[in-house]
């Protein structure tokens, strides 16, 4: 399981992220100012760091500058969002940039695409009692393998790494498909409907009006 440190001193938000990434799979630690986190990164090791810039202690800025000859990536949260503190975060040796407010979904996002670069793709997904083997391209619940076919397993991930994201109809066809979407949804209905009768999950996939569908996990 990839291991990823959150260095936040918002514990409201350091907890937020920390929790979707436990449901996305991941070990997630979080550190609340800048030198808690130089102690974690000292003594433990990360696949991936999500660091504030405005920290107590040690700031974001300081704090990079001893994460980078680790080699291990960084992305940074924070709510600097110009153009120039951009430019200076991803020249002083960031990965990727995100200002804060920003949606679970974009982070989750992030993390995948960053920790791809590195080789360090996740190899599985986990949703309540449903596990996804992303190289095996394998679902199973409780233990028993779930038949799905190409497009079903697609549109399950995707649900799966935004959850409690409402997905558009277009979205989540050009996503899984790789086509463009023409306004026709009796494929993406179906393939949904399906999905919802091989998992058990008409609980879980909501049809969300006029939008699209959510996976629901807080039930």
């Amino acid at each position: 399981m990839l291991k990823i440190l959150v260095v936040e001193d918002e514990q409201a938000i350091a907890n937020l992220i920390k929790i979707n990434l436990n449901d996305a799979g991941y070990a997630c630690v979080c550190a609340f100012d800048g030198k808690q986190g130089a102690d974690l990164i000292e003594n433990g090791e990360f696949d991936l760091v999500l660091l504030d810039i405005l920290l107590p202690e040690i700031d974001g800025y300081e704090l990079l500058e001893y994460i980078k000859p680790l080699g291990t990536p960084v992305i940074f949260l924070t709510a600097k969002g110009t153009v120039n503190d951009r430019i200076k975060g991803l020249r002083l040796g960031a990965d990727d940039y995100l200002v804060k407010p920003f949606q679970i979904g974009e982070l989750l996002a992030r993390v995948e695409a960053v920790l791809r670069r590195y080789g360090k793709a996740e190899k599985q997904l986990f949703f309540k009692e449903v596990s996804i083997n992303l190289d095996a391209r394998q679902v199973t619940k409780n233990r028993k393998v779930i038949d799905l076919t190409v497009k079903e397993f697609d549109l399950l991930v995707e649900l799966v790494r935004n959850k409690n994201v409402a997905l558009y109809r277009d979205r989540l066809y050009e996503r899984v498909w790789n086509e463009p979407f023409t306004g026709e949804t009796r494929t993406l209905d179906s393939h949904i409907q399906r999905l919802r009768k091989k998992l058990g999950w008409e609980e879980y996939i909501k049809t969300v009006f006029r939008i699209g569908y959510r996976l629901e996990d807080s039930i």
